[in-house]
């Protein structure tokens, strides 16, 4: 931390000219004999820093001396801030965004400044809850991912009761805004949902990494079984044109849009990860989309019509829908999956 604070003194004095020991401390949010132990430093190291006493007097760089953040235009150094802007809630990066703009030649910086202003992160959802949930435990794991260290993880997976595991971080992917880590366990790799993670122990022990290890390829590898399991099930059904676009919403790139009918509706194809919850799915819709088959998804549809029916007509409740031997029945039970989770395959 000490070598941060030269360099942060060393910049503020690049920018000021001249500082008092007061100033210095109120920037870098330290005491005073703090900071006046790192000018002292400064000078001690051979850096052409001196103090002068007495009114008007302060600390300065002798001849106007400069150290520059060289190598970066004035495109480019926009588009750094630009992209680490928003982020800049975080105390780390709000320091090092401070030790850049004062680095930068003084055309450059009222341009960066201004970057850094240009964009913010809502770290809520519409229903106003947090998604960022996942950011305690994130700076842990991407310090045992660069560092190479084995983990003992603690971890919630979908209807079960929370665990700890030994993991191998090998590296963090980012997915339609959420978080995963990728892992070696002793059943191969994995994804986990940080959003999941409820603790992060370093072991302290090397990771085992696979030979010719590549995170991005591993990714499209766990990632593509659980996207070919999202098109299992295809229904062809017939929709409303005031509830395409509400379908579309909902269901995005599995739905397939065709032609229209004679009756003015529209032609669909949906795809969905199994009968029961591409039913649970389209039942929202109503009676502006109507499935004409398979089978399976219709039948389906048919069961939670009735149950609804007889749970607001004020009937006895319907039992929950168990395993049967029925093959329009044979899809697992419980609630519908939650479709963002991660692979089945992922622990």
């Amino acid at each position: 931390m000490r070598a941060d604070r030269l360099v942060a003194t060393l910049l503020f004095l690049q920018e000021r000219g001249r500082v008092t020991v007061p100033e210095v401390a109120a920037e870098l949010e330290v005491s005073e004999r703090t900071a006046r132990r790192d000018l002292e430093a400064l000078a001690a190291a051979g850096i052409p820093v001196y103090s002068q006493r007495g009114r008007g007097g302060g600390w300065s760089l002798v001849g106007g001396a400069r150290t520059n953040l060289t190598g970066l235009t004035a495109d480019e150094t926009r588009a750094l801030f630009l992209a680490t802007g928003p982020l800049s809630a975080t105390p780390e990066l709000r320091t090092t965004l401070r030790k850049l703009v004062r680095a930068l030649p003084p055309t450059m910086r009222a341009q960066a400044e201004a970057a850094t202003r240009a964009g913010v992160v809502d770290a809520t959802d519409w229903s106003r809850n947090a998604v960022t949930a996942d950011a305690a435990h994130r700076s842990a794991l991407q310090g045992a991912v660069v560092d190479g260290i084995r983990v003992r993880l603690g971890y919630a997976a979908v209807g079960k009761p929370a665990g700890e595991r030994t993991v191998d971080p090998l590296g963090l992917v980012a997915k339609a805004g959420v978080d995963y880590l990728v892992a070696g366990t002793d059943n191969g790799l994995r994804t986990f949902r940080l959003s999941r993670v409820t603790s992060v122990e370093p072991t302290g022990e090397p990771v085992t990494r696979p030979p010719d290890f590549d995170l991005a390829t591993a990714w499209r590898t766990l990632s593509g079984a659980f996207q070919d399991g999202m098109h299992a099930v295809t229904a062809r059904a017939r929709v409303h044109p005031d509830t395409l676009a509400l379908l579309q919403r909902f269901l995005g790139g599995r739905v397939r849009v065709g032609g229209p009918l004679p009756d003015g509706w529209t032609e669909v194809w949906v795809d969905g990860p199994a009968a029961k919850a591409l039913a649970g799915h389209l039942a929202g819709l109503g009676a502006g989309l109507e499935v004409l088959e398979p089978p399976e998804v219709r039948q389906w549809l048919a069961r939670i019509a009735a149950d609804l029916t007889r749970m607001y007509a004020g009937e006895e409740p319907p039992a929950p829908h168990g395993p049967s031997s029925s093959s329009t029945d044979s899809e697992p039970s419980g609630p519908l999956p939650n479709f963002r989770d991660t692979p089945r395959r992922a622990s």
